[in-house]
C-alpha cells in the first residue's frame, strides 16, 4: 500500500511540477507588465490545475490514506495529510471554481492597472504615500487619500461577487463559511485564532490608546486642526496600518541614495545565504502597468525563487526587500532530501515570520550601523527612540491587524450586511479612526488583500508572534557572535545556520506547531511579542 501511495505521489509531482511552473510564471509576468494576454494565460493555466486536482478518485484515494494504521512511515502520512487538505479544497463544480478563479484575476488586473488621479495627474502608490507622509497641507492629504480609495469603487462589486461564490463554494464542502474553511484546510483552529486576536486585543488596547493620544496631538499640531476634526487622511498612511513619524526620527534620509538591492545581496551573503541567482531573476523597480505592491513567487519549488517590488531608496522598501527575500531564502534552502509534496513552508504565518524577522532590521540602527548606512556613534544617539519607534509601528500593526481580520470574518459570516459601515465600526473600535463623513462608499474594498488575498491577514500578525519568538530564541542560543540586543545581526553564519537547519529545510515536514516547537523549544508564544512591543 505504501508502495501504492509513492506511485500516486510521483505522478501527482510529475503533473502539478509542470502546472506549476508555467501557472507561476504567466502570474509574474502578468503582474511585472500589467498585459491582459498574461493574465488570459494565468487564468487557463489555474483552471487546468483545479481540473486536475478536481479529480473525485484522487481526492477519495487520498482520504483513504487519512485511516490510523494506513501509512506507518511518517514522511508518508504527511504527504497524505497535505495532498488531503489540496484536494479537499477543490471538490467543487468545475464552473463555480472557474468562475471563482476567472473573477479574481479580473480583479487583481483593475488593481495593477489603477492609478489615483489628483488634479489630472496620475500617481503611482509610491507618490500618493509620500505626499501623505510629507504634507502639512489638509486639503492635498485629503484630496489624495480619497482618490487612492476610487479603487474601491471599481472592484467592489466584483468582490462581494467573490464573496458570495467563495461561500458556496465552502458550503458545499462542508464548511460554514469561506472564512471558516479557510482557517481549517490551513490547519488553523478558528477558535484558538479567535482567542489569540482577542488576547493581543487585551494586551496591545491600553498601549495603542497612549500612542494614539501623542499621535493626534502631534498631527493636529501639524495641520491647524482640532484633534476632533482629525480624519483618516491625516495618518500618513491610506490605511493606518504603519505608523506615523510623530519625533524628529527620520530613518528615510539615510536610506536616500543607498543602492537597496546591494544592502539585501550583502546582508543574506553575510549570514550564509546569497541570493544574487534570486535577484537576477526578480523584477524590482517601478514600470507602467506593474503591480504597485511587493511579493515574492516561487515557480519550481526547487529554487527558481523571484520578488517583485518597486524600490525607491526610504526605510519602508528597506523593509520590504529585506521581508520579500526572508521569503525567498526560506524557499530557496529547503532540504535537498525534502520531497516535492513537502517542499513547501511549515505555514504560510512561518514564512511571514521569517520575512518580519529579517524586514524588521531596516529599523534598527545596529543593523543600519553594521551595514555602514550609519556610523556606530549615530546609532548609539539614535537607538533609544529607533526602538521606541519599532514598539509604535507593531502597536499601530497590530490594532490594524484585528480590523482586517475582523472584517473579513464578519464579511463572510453575513455578506448582506452594511459593510461600508461595518468596516467603520471596526476601524473605529480598533484604531480609534474617526470616519468620513460619507459612509456610502466602499472604502474596505480598495484593500488588495480582501480581493486577491481573501482570509490571508491574520497570517501577518501570527508572523509577528513568531518574529519575536525567533527573536528571543537567537538572541540567547547565537554561538558566534553577540546576541541581537547587542546587535549581532550581520556576518552571523550561526543567525543564518539556526533558519536554515531548523525552519527552512524541513519545509512542511511537521505540523506547524511541531516545527515551532522543534525549532525554538517552545509553543507558538504570544508573552514573545508582548514583552518587546506591547509594554
Amino acid at each position: 500500500m505504501e508502495n501504492k501511495f509513492r506511485d500516486f505521489i510521483a505522478r501527482y509531482r510529475d503533473r502539478v511540477s509542470d502546472l506549476e511552473k508555467k501557472k507561476h510564471l504567466a502570474y509574474f509576468n502578468a503582474a511585472v507588465t500589467g498585459k491582459k494576454r498574461y493574465y488570459t494565460l494565468y487564468t487557463k493555466l489555474e483552471i487546468d490545475h483545479t481540473r486536475f486536482l478536481r479529480s473525485d478518485g484522487s481526492y477519495r484515494y487520498v482520504a483513504g490514506m487519512q485511516k490510523p494504521g494506513t501509512l506507518n512511515d511518517p514522511a508518508l502520512g504527511r504527504q497524505a495529510k497535505v495532498l488531503y487538505h489540496i484536494y479537499k479544497a477543490h471538490q467543487l463544480p468545475g464552473d463555480l471554481q472557474e468562475a471563482i478563479i476567472e473573477l479574481e484575476t479580473q480583479v487583481a488586473n483593475k488593481f495593477s492597472l489603477f492609478r489615483a488621479e489628483v488634479d489630472g495627474r496620475r500617481l503611482t502608490d509610491n507618490q500618493v504615500e509620500k505626499i501623505l507622509e510629507t504634507s502639512s497641507d489638509p486639503a492635498v492629504v485629503e484630496k489624495t487619500w480619497k482618490a487612492s480609495k476610487m479603487a474601491g469603487g471599481l472592484v467592489a462589486q466584483d468582490v462581494r461577487r467573490l464573496v458570495d461564490m467563495r461561500n458556496q463554494a465552502a458550503r458545499q464542502l462542508g464548511y460554514a463559511n469561506y472564512h471558516n474553511m479557510s482557517l481549517w484546510l490551513s490547519e488553523l483552529d478558528p477558535g484558538m485564532i479567535d482567542a489569540l486576536f482577542d488576547q493581543l486585543d487585551a494586551l496591545t488596547a491600553r498601549g495603542f490608546r497612549q500612542v494614539k493620544g501623542r499621535m493626534d496631538r502631534f498631527l493636529s499640531e501639524k495641520f491647524g486642526i482640532a484633534i476632533s476634526a482629525l480624519r483618516p487622511w491625516h495618518y500618513q498612511d491610506r490605511f493606518f496600518q504603519e505608523a506615523p513619524r510623530i519625533n524628529d526620527l527620520d530613518l528615510d534620509k539615510y536610506y536616500d541614495g543607498q543602492d537597496l538591492v546591494a544592502l539585501t545581496a550583502r546582508y543574506f551573503k553575510g549570514i550564509g545565504m546569497p541570493v544574487d541567482d534570486l535577484i537576477e531573476n526578480s523584477d524590482l523597480f517601478e514600470k507602467p502597468g506593474k503591480n504597485q505592491h511587493a511579493f515574492c513567487i516561487h515557480i519550481d519549488r526547487y529554487g527558481d525563487v523571484r520578488v517583485l517590488c518597486n524600490i525607491k531608496p526610504n526605510r519602508k522598501w528597506m523593509n520590504t526587500m529585506l521581508h520579500e527575500y526572508g521569503h525567498a531564502v526560506y524557499e530557496k534552502y529547503y532540504g535537498t532530501k525534502l520531497p516535492f509534496v513537502l517542499r513547501e513552508p511549515a505555514h504560510i504565518f512561518v514564512t511571514e515570520a521569517v520575512a518580519m524577522f529579517f524586514g524588521r532590521l531596516a529599523s534598527d540602527p545596529r543593523w543600519m550601523s553594521a551595514m555602514g548606512i550609519i556610523s556606530s556613534a549615530v546609532a548609539c544617539k539614535m537607538a533609544p527612540q529607533a526602538i521606541k519607534n519599532m514598539q509604535i509601528e507593531q502597536l499601530v500593526f497590530s490594532r490594524w491587524a484585528q480590523v482586517m481580520y475582523r472584517f473579513e470574518q464578519s464579511m463572510y459570516a453575513d455578506p448582506q450586511q452594511d459593510l461600508n459601515r461595518l468596516w467603520w465600526s471596526l476601524v473605529k473600535k480598533y484604531q480609534d479612526l474617526d470616519p468620513p463623513g460619507d459612509l456610502s462608499y466602499p472604502h474596505w474594498a480598495s484593500k488588495i488583500h480582501i480581493a486577491t488575498a481573501p482570509c490571508y491577514y491574520h497570517n501577518y500578525l501570527l508572523g509577528e508572534l513568531l518574529a519575536s519568538q525567533f527573536y528571543a530564541c537567537i538572541d540567547t542560543t547565537l554561538p558566534d557572535g553577540m546576541p541581537l540586543k547587542k546587535g549581532g545581526y550581520t556576518h552571523s553564519p550561526a543567525m543564518g545556520a539556526f533558519f536554515c537547519d531548523k525552519v527552512f529545510a524541513q519545509g512542511t515536514r511537521y505540523h506547524w506547531s511541531e516545527m515551532i516547537r522543534r525549532a525554538t523549544g517552545s509553543d507558538l508564544d504570544p508573552g514573545f511579542y508582548a514583552r518587546q512591543f506591547a509594554v
